[in-house]
Formats: structure tokens, C-alpha cells, sequence
């Protein structure tokens, strides 16, 4: 059976530690291996669009760092439960016509009990900046 460690139900720390991970993941924007941290059936919302399943996952982030170039992500730890993590997050990136965006929002997750998330609600607000006013 395949599990991704830590698993459900979360202490603080292996919360946060689930949040690292998977921060250090998406900065890799590696679609591969980020979807191998979802069941095979996942269960996204992204802002207005819906992804099921790893297949649609590695398509959609393969499509997303085509347009959000020199990405850079970071996580922080809201809340959790047993088996459900809340994250704040922002991250900025910029787009091929060289304008810089920092993007804010909020995730919700909900882990099988391998510790594979099986759904993933992302509310995302883009911000346009300067470069000036990177941070990340």
C-alpha cells in the first residue's frame, strides 16, 4: 500500500512537518512529484478550476509553471485536526510578459489514512507588484 509519511491522525508537528513537505514540493515544480502526495482519485479546486485525479494533477501544474515562472512558495501552518490540515499561503511568480504577481490564499486538505490527500480547496487571490517589492 502505498503511504506518505507522516500519517493521519496529525500532532502540531506532524502537521507542520506535512506542510513543509509539501512546500518544499511545489518549489521544486516537480508535477511528478507532486502529484505522487495525492491519491490516485484526488480532489482539487483551484481557484475556478476543478482537477481529479493525478493525471489531470500533472497536467495542470505542467501548464501552471509554463505561466507562472520563477515561482517561489511559501506555506504556513492555520489549523489541523485528525486527518485535515488548514494552510495560509502566498507566493509570487512572473509571467512571460516579465510582470511580477504575488498570489494569497488559503488550503484546506483532507488525508486518507495513508497519508495521501485525497482533496485539496484553494482559494487564491493574485496581486500585481513591482519587482522591487519581492519578498520570497
Amino acid at each position: 500500500m502505498e503511504q506518505k509519511h507522516p500519517l493521519p491522525p496529525f500532532t502540531l508537528e506532524t502537521a507542520k512537518q506535512k506542510i513543509q513537505m509539501a512546500e518544499d514540493a511545489w518549489n521544486s515544480q516537480n508535477p511528478e512529484k507532486v502529484s505522487l502526495a495525492y491519491t490516485i482519485d484526488s480532489e482539487w479546486r483551484n481557484r475556478s478550476t476543478f482537477v481529479n485525479g493525478r493525471e489531470e494533477i500533472v497536467k495542470f501544474l505542467t501548464d501552471k509553471w509554463k505561466r507562472e515562472l520563477n515561482y517561489k512558495l511559501k506555506k504556513e501552518y492555520w489549523s489541523h485536526s485528525e486527518n485535515r490540515i488548514a494552510v495560509r499561503f502566498e507566493y509570487e511568480y512572473q509571467t512571460k510578459d516579465g510582470k511580477w504577481f504575488r498570489a494569497y490564499g488559503n488550503e484546506n486538505w483532507e488525508f486518507d489514512e495513508n497519508g495521501l490527500m485525497k482533496k485539496r480547496y484553494a482559494n487564491i487571490n493574485d496581486l500585481e507588484i513591482n519587482e522591487s517589492e519581492r519578498y520570497l
